[in-house]
């Protein structure tokens, strides 16, 4: 029956969540105290993944919360920019819109600190929600921060149970903000809470090592320690690396594409994004080894792509931009480690005699030493 109900599903992701506004410093490297200057930029990982998914070309919609103000405002207007529906959003006069100053190391890593107390998205009502939007989910997109406080933790849970009973996919990133739990217990208990809901599960090593108490994130045993019986997938990111994927019938992992990354805020979402565009028009493709496998490296793609742009959503790929890195560039074009800047102005240019030879633009790759 299930099976039935998925066949009939729209292809329609519906993100629930916070959306807010990350100020990441223009200069890597520094203290917050110490950057001269921030770059303002809209986030949120649930926005995220809604803008992923729609700006490599599919359906999505956004279900959140945000403030009274010029803030809640743009980034409404934002995802209007990027074709993501946004009829779930709803607007609180009474809260500011949620703020997250980064810190980024060399590397491209980065920390955060929190403005929200209580920030809008924390006030979210059960009653607010858009309960026809969330019915016509094919999957239904989620992580753990609308889970930290009431009402919005009420809000959350009655939105996967309308999800459920509607027979979407249930896809989990609990994308672990430990500044913002009470404690780490709390954060792990707040976590697992909902974890044998969820059909597809995606966390990184470092939150698998934090579930499991510190157990080794490597071992097969420690991911089949969080295998609960209607799980369908799932995936074990490991940054640069690539990631693991793990299913009842078969398990493997995909290499990652490596660039010198400038800012990785927002990469996980981007590869979350680019696996549930893949996932929604054929919702049975965790079945599919070879398919499965196909759909991780475009989601790879689409997570490097992203770490090489400062802030998350100005740096998401379209859908051509992803194609052309894992399909059309040649091969011997491609140095081991590129650093890639301008990123989204790509371009394969075509021979002009023989119409059939293409030739990366030189001047907007560099080559890394």
């Amino acid at each position: 029956m299930e099976d039935k109900t998925q066949s009939h599903k729209s292809d329609l992701v519906v993100c629930f969540g916070e959306m807010l506004i990350d100020f990441v410093p223009t200069v890597g490297g520094l203290s917050l105290a110490d950057s001269p200057a921030f770059k303002k930029a809209p986030g949120g990982a649930p926005a995220n993944v809604a803008v992923a998914i729609a700006r490599l070309g599919g359906h999505s919609a956004f279900v959140g919360k945000v403030g009274e103000d010029e803030f809640g405002h743009m980034l409404v207007e934002i995802l209007k920019e990027n074709n993501v529906e946004n009829r779930g959003i709803r607007h609180d006069p009474g809260a500011r819109t949620a703020l997250a100053f980064v810190t980024l190391r060399d590397d491209g890593e980065r920390e955060f600190m929190f403005y929200r107390n209580p920030s809008a998205d924390m006030l979210l009502q059960p009653s607010e929600l858009d309960v026809e939007l969330i019915r016509q989910a094919s999957i239904f997109h989620f992580g753990s921060i609308s889970l930290i406080s009431e009402p919005c933790r009420s809000a959350h849970l009655s939105a996967m149970e309308i999800a459920k009973a509607a027979g979407a996919i249930l896809s989990y990133d609990p994308n672990l903000r430990l500044p913002l739990w009470p404690s780490s217990d709390e954060a792990r208990r707040g976590i697992m809470s909902i974890w044998s809901q969820a059909d597809l599960i995606k966390v990184s090593e470092e939150e698998l090592e934090f579930l499991t108490e510190g157990k080794d994130p490597y071992s097969h045993e420690t991911v089949h320690a969080l295998w609960h019986p209607n799980l369908k997938l799932l995936l074990v990111t490991e940054g640069q690396h690539g990631c693991r994927y793990y299913t009842e019938e078969f398990h493997g992992r995909v290499d990652g594409i490596k660039v010198q990354a400038i800012d990785t805020t927002g990469a996980g979402d981007a590869f979350v994004g680019g696996l549930l565009s893949q996932i929604v028009s054929n919702l049975f493709l965790y079945k599919d080894k070879i398919g499965l496998t196909k759909a991780l490296k475009f989601a790879n793609a689409c997570g490097a792509i992203t770490t090489t742009e400062r802030g998350a959503i100005p740096a998401l790929p379209d859908k051509d931009t992803v194609l052309r890195l894992i399909d059309e560039l040649p091969k011997s074009q491609i140095p081991r480690r590129p650093s890639w800047h301008s990123i989204s102005r790509w371009r394969l240019t075509v021979d002009s005699e023989e119409n059939t030879n293409t030739h990366f633009i030189p001047e907007e790759l560099e080559l890394a030493s």
